[in-house]
């Protein structure tokens, strides 16, 4: 899958462009080595990339029970969403580097959750940028897949924005515990520490959101009844 491959190849970019930097012979022989896998994330990246416009469909089923098995909800959002107005969602997302065996992709961005101008039906979520139409699946088999498996996601917009693609030079379970006390000493609310599949990223971030909805159910009830009787006895 093409996104898997964008935070190596931007990271052999910049490797690269530094290669010349150096002039000790021990540094020239690690940056050569270094510039040798460069050159292979790239030319990994363009075949990806040429390859999606008529590469394989993904196989949601495959996708989804790796997703279900691997996603790992390290740091929930400690703020609710917000009831009667839309909320940003950021999350930052680990995955364990296929490139980089040992390393770490950081992936960093924001889910809007979006309440739509016109009613919908139930059971009649909106997504974008989630890439799902790159991989081969369109939304609508999306939505069939996960109702007939009983998933019921809230009719709502949900746009994915992806700020950044970094490499974490360490395994999962530094940059866990790395991005766990950044959020803490931030004191940091409102984003969510996920661990998960690279190339299932899609998944676990919806498995993300799904459990944020879950938690505020109880929340949005009680301000619905709230709002309800605020109209009804002023």
């Amino acid at each position: 899958m093409a996104e898997r491959f964008k935070a190596h190849a931007w990271r052999a970019c910049s490797l690269l462009t530094r290669g010349h930097e150096f002039e000790s012979h021990p540094l020239r022989a690690f940056v050569s080595k270094k510039m040798d896998l460069a050159h292979q994330i790239c030319k990994a990246n363009l075949v990806m990339r040429i390859g999606n416009g008529i590469g394989e469909k993904m196989d949601l089923e495959k996708v989804w029970q790796k997703a279900l098995s691997n996603t790992e909800i390290i740091r929930p959002r400690v703020q609710g969403l917000m009831t009667f107005s839309d909320t940003n969602v950021p999350y930052i997302l680990l995955s364990e580097s296929s490139i980089n065996i040992g390393d770490t992709v950081v992936r960093k961005g924001e889910v809007v959750v979006k309440r739509p101008s016109l009613i919908l039906p139930p059971n009649h979520p909106q997504f974008s940028g989630f890439e799902f139409e790159k991989e081969g699946a369109q939304e609508n088999q999306l939505i069939n897949f996960l109702l007939v498996r009983g998933i019921n996601i809230p009719s709502l917009r949900y746009n994915n924005r992806t700020d950044s693609l970094d490499i974490f030079e360490g395994k999962l379970s530094r940059a866990i515990d790395h991005y766990q006390q950044e959020l803490q000493m931030k004191e940091n609310v409102y984003s969510g520490l996920v661990a998960g599949p690279e190339d299932c990223w899609q998944f676990s971030i919806l498995i993300f959101i799904c459990s944020q909805i879950l938690k505020n159910a109880q929340t949005d009830l009680r301000n619905l009844f709230d709002e309800h009787n605020k109209k009804n006895h002023p």
